[in-house]
């Protein structure tokens, strides 16, 4: 199903890493008719223990999806002590359907649990309904809302225990 794809652990700030953040603000600003998403993200949240972010590559060296989580404690926008933060899934057009991203999810569940995180939480939108379907089919379930987008309409919080 992965065809010779290859996850590596990279910077969250990595050329590659860039290139498909930028391309998942193209799409986040199509699909909401807005200007992609606002949350500020530092390299630094993704550095390992306190987070990872991963880059799948298909053989030919292309960075085909990415993924991160990072570390979240209790704090006024409704995170809660002991989760992890699911940022910045994203699979190219043309390697969609292939199982990338539910590989990637798992990945960082595991090392998320390897960390000691007891909850991966994530926030996504009504207009991303294959993202909302893949959480819910890998047990998300909706969760009161957090984060810099709590206050919108449009978005959906789910939230998964990491059971050891």
């Amino acid at each position: 199903m992965f065809d010779g794809i290859e996850l590596h652990t990279v910077t969250y700030d990595h050329p590659d890493a860039v290139k498909l953040n930028d391309d998942v603000q193209i799409e986040y600003r199509h699909r909401y008719q807005g200007e992609g998403d606002a949350t500020w993200l530092d390299p630094a949240m993704f550095e390992p223990p306190r987070g990872r972010y991963l880059l799948a590559y298909d053989p030919s060296g292309l960075p085909v999806a990415s993924g991160g989580w990072r570390s979240q404690e209790r704090n006024d926008e409704g995170y809660s002590d002991g989760d992890a933060e699911l940022k910045r899934m994203y699979v190219i057009p043309g390697a969609r359907g292939r199982g990338l991203a539910r590989r990637i999810l798992a990945e960082l569940e595991a090392d998320a649990r390897a960390a000691g995180r007891t909850r991966m939480v994530l926030e996504t939108g009504d207009q991303q309904p294959e993202a909302i379907g893949l959480y819910l089919s890998s047990g998300y379930e909706l969760c009161p809302k957090f984060g810099y987008y709590r206050e919108y309409e449009n978005s959906r919080c789910m939230a998964k225990p990491l059971h050891p």
